[in-house]
Order: C-alpha cells, then structure tokens, then sequence
C-alpha cells in the first residue's frame, strides 16, 4: 500500500464527518489514477483541485486558524533569522524588556526598529485590537 494513501488513510478514520471520508477517498483514487493517458490526467487534474479545494475549505470551516501572537512572530523572525535574544537588545531595549516583549507586547517604535530589520509589513507586528467582552450583569431596575 502507497504510504501517502496510508496516511491520507488514517487521517479520514480519524475523522468522524462520512464527507472528510469520501472526499479524502476520492482524492487518494485520482492520485493513483495519475498514470493515465495525457488527456485523461488534464482532467483528473482538475478534478484533484477541486477536491483539495473543498477539503480545505472544510477544514478552514471546522478549524479556523487564529492569527499568532505578536511574540510568536518575533519568535519565528528570531529563528528564521538564527538570532538570540541578546541579538534583539539594539532593536527592543534592555535584555529584560526583550523578555517582556516575548511575553507581552510592542511598543509603536519597537514596531518600526523591527519593521526596519525584517522588512516585515507593520500590520504584521501589531496586534489586533481586542473585542471588547459584552457585560452579562443587568442593570438593577
């Protein structure tokens, strides 16, 4: 048995929604029908597309990816780049704060230093703003 059916195999028994089931299924049989004729394969082809596609879109709709934190991000540009914390004190301040900033925010010109470093969009630093929690307690009449 292809090892890529196995797992693909696997991840459909795990599942409980028949659908994921069948559409993993379908997706495994036009894999291996790829050593068709030329024609045949423009058209499996297509049909393999939309089936990823509409497996993605069920598990988009099942479990929707949250944005990363804002330390998660400085995390990730740290490793990418091969930097330390102690390679992130020109751009954030002091080795504490560095600490801090991993554990809680940016200040806008850390936003800007960093900006600067990693060429990253700004929005990407920024974190969103929070939703305001809507108050369960009544007003006393």
């Amino acid at each position: 048995m292809n090892s890529s059916r196995v797992v693909i195999a696997s991840a459909a028994k795990q599942s409980s929604d028949r659908g994921v089931a069948a559409a993993l299924d379908c997706f495994v049989a036009l894999l291996l029908a790829m050593t068709t004729p030329v024609q045949l394969n423009r058209i499996i082809i297509a049909r393999l597309q939309a089936q990823a596609r509409l497996i993605a879109a069920y598990e988009e709709s099942q479990r929707p990816r949250r944005p990363p934190s804002t330390a998660d991000l400085i995390r990730r540009l740290m490793d990418q780049h091969g930097l330390t914390r102690a390679d992130m004190v020109p751009f954030l301040g002091t080795p504490s704060r560095v600490s801090e900033v991993l554990k809680k925010g940016l200040s806008m010109a850390m936003v800007q230093r960093l900006r600067a470093r990693f060429r990253a969009p700004a929005d990407f630093l920024i974190p969103p703003p929070k939703q305001a929690r809507r108050s369960t307690k009544r007003a006393a009449a």
